[in-house]
């Protein structure tokens, strides 16, 4: 084949960073890789090709680390890198990429925005803060930072002064999607709010970025369910779910599948009988697979939109608790520990020792001496068997929801980084049925002291009755103050962070009436073998 000339690829490259602009992403990833033949050193054409695949949600990890390797001066390729591991969730390495990107361009606004927004989702607000200053003083009227600005001053409560800041970059520029969509996710909206919707219609005429659209449709939909128009409000959830599924691979069921039937034969009644015979958890060294002995953790976990920012809420506001939110860890440690396993049979027990270890010091690094620590990663349910044999006199927290509102909340959520079962109902309702059926395991092979299994329904009814069980439960004595959660300062940065600084109310329980008519396929999770009487409400 002929190489073409260095001009000739320039120009054929224009035309790629064209077709991405158009979100004609097959047709880019296909030409970049035809370039690529002949050109494997050029690294725009590693760029683009990653940029492509990051966009359809398949593997970009491969081109963007070959793009910034070739070409290690430019902040963008740093930047685009940081992206992909912030979706898959390694948000130290992409923080690192971030911070090279900053040292490339430090005039860049943007720059410092991406970085502040990952510092952010790392719950790392005070740098997060200072990122975004750095922004806002290099330029003013960065729409960008002036979103985070916003966001992080919904993350404290300060929900009025979150949005005065959105209002401030749609005046800047009314015709960039994002703050309309943050406006939409701090409150509850009215037929009042008639010039935020002109806008976010106006901007559907035009052509947008996937993303903001998808992010627009999903805040129109929440206009519309909050205003009482739920037909309205589902055309536009179903549109932004639709449209969600081109950046995500489709859910391999098969997988999924085999993923929990590995946890729960990693982790059966015999193994879990063995683990508990090696004692109580002091710790008896490398090898014997004993944990934790600490009380410190407490866990809270369940499928998402199931009540779990609201338990952690109650919990936080106790003197001697604090809320770490979602920590990313134990996803982590399983894959270690069946690594070792797929290896030699047994050897996984060796790491116990040292995870345990290390996710204490995690903790202990940013709780202020608390007696309790809470991790409400509610995707845990998958790991509360190496959980307990971390921590045997750790407790965790399993919260229920009826399945239909749980897998409704998910689908009316911008959930971008979920995973592909969020955006299609056939697809919830499979994912919910493996929660059903690895969660009733936990049920039969965990001791009653370290699971206490709770209803949201239950809990939005009777608050203080369930919050006393909740505090006996973790060795805590009762304080007034966790019925008050609604006032307590802190940083929330889930999407719940709205609904956990109001008053307890029952509002969103039965919520699914309202949209009948379209869930047929999470229908039959009514019947499923594994779902819990309580959860049939």
């Amino acid at each position: 084949m002929t190489t073409v000339t260095p001009s000739a690829v320039e120009t054929e490259i224009g035309a790629l960073v064209a077709l991405i602009d158009q979100e004609r992403l097959i047709e880019a990833e296909h030409g970049a890789r035809a370039r690529l033949e002949a050109n494997p050193h050029v690294g725009m054409l590693w760029k683009v090709l990653g940029v492509a695949l990051l966009r359809q949600g398949k593997d970009p990890m491969p081109a963007l680390l070959r793009a910034a390797e070739l070409m290690p001066h430019d902040a963008e390729s740093h930047g685009n890198l940081a992206h992909a591991l912030l979706r898959i969730r390694r948000i130290d390495e992409a923080i690192a990429y971030l911070r090279r990107a900053v040292a490339l361009q430090p005039q860049s606004p943007t720059a410092h925005v991406n970085l502040g927004n990952a510092l952010r989702e790392h719950g790392r607000s005070a740098d997060a803060e200072a990122a975004c200053h750095a922004a806002l003083n290099l330029d003013a009227n960065c729409v960008e930072a002036l979103c985070l600005s916003g966001e992080l001053r919904a993350d404290r409560g300060e929900f009025a002064a979150a949005e005065e800041q959105f209002r401030k970059a749609v005046a800047v520029n009314p015709d960039y999607a994002p703050p309309f969509v943050h406006i939409a996710a701090q409150r509850r909206m009215t037929t009042d709010d008639t010039a935020w919707l002109r806008g976010a219609a106006a901007l559907l005429t035009k052509r947008l970025p996937l993303e903001h659209e998808i992010g627009l449709r999903y805040a129109l939909g929440k206009y519309f369910d909050d205003t009482g128009e739920y037909d309205e409000a589902f055309g536009h959830f179903r549109r932004a779910n639709e449209l969600s599924k081109r950046r995500a691979a489709p859910l391999d069921r098969a997988k999924l599948t085999q993923r929990v039937d590995a946890i729960m034969s990693s982790f059966d009644a015999a193994s879990m009988r063995r683990r508990r015979s090696y004692g109580s958890g002091s710790g008896s060294g490398p090898g014997s697979g004993s944990g934790s002995g600490s009380e410190l953790p407490v866990f809270i976990i369940g499928m998402p939109r199931s009540g779990t920012s609201l338990t952690e809420q109650i919990l936080a506001s106790h003197p001697s608790v604090y809320g770490a939110g979602e920590l990313l860890f134990w996803h982590g440690a399983f894959a270690a520990y069946r690594r070792e396993e797929l290896q030699t049979e047994g050897a996984g027990a060796a790491l116990i020792p040292g995870m345990a270890e290390e996710y204490l010091a995690r903790l202990t690094a940013s709780s202020g001496g608390a007696a309790r620590v809470v991790d409400k990663m509610p995707a845990n349910f998958m790991y509360a068997g190496l959980i307990h044999a971390a921590f045997p006199n750790a407790k965790i927290i399993h919260l229920q929801r009826h399945p239909i509102d749980t897998c409704l909340s998910i689908y009316l959520q911008n959930f971008s980084r979920m995973g592909a079962y969020a955006n299609d109902l056939d697809n919830l309702a499979f994912y919910y049925g493996e929660y059903l059926r690895i969660t009733a395991h936990w049920r039969t092979v965990l001791p009653a002291t370290a699971l206490l299994e709770m209803s949201y329904e239950e809990l939005t009814m009777d608050p203080e009755a369930w919050t006393r069980r909740l505090l006996d439960f973790i060795g805590l004595p009762w304080d007034p103050k966790c019925l008050e959660f609604q006032a307590t300062d802190r940083v929330v940065i889930t999407a719940s962070k709205w609904q956990v600084r109001q008053k307890i109310h029952s509002a969103s329980a039965g919520r699914r009436r309202h949209y009948e008519k379209y869930l047929g396929p999470l229908q039959h999770l009514l019947n499923h073998p594994a779902l819990p009487r309580r959860a049939e409400v």
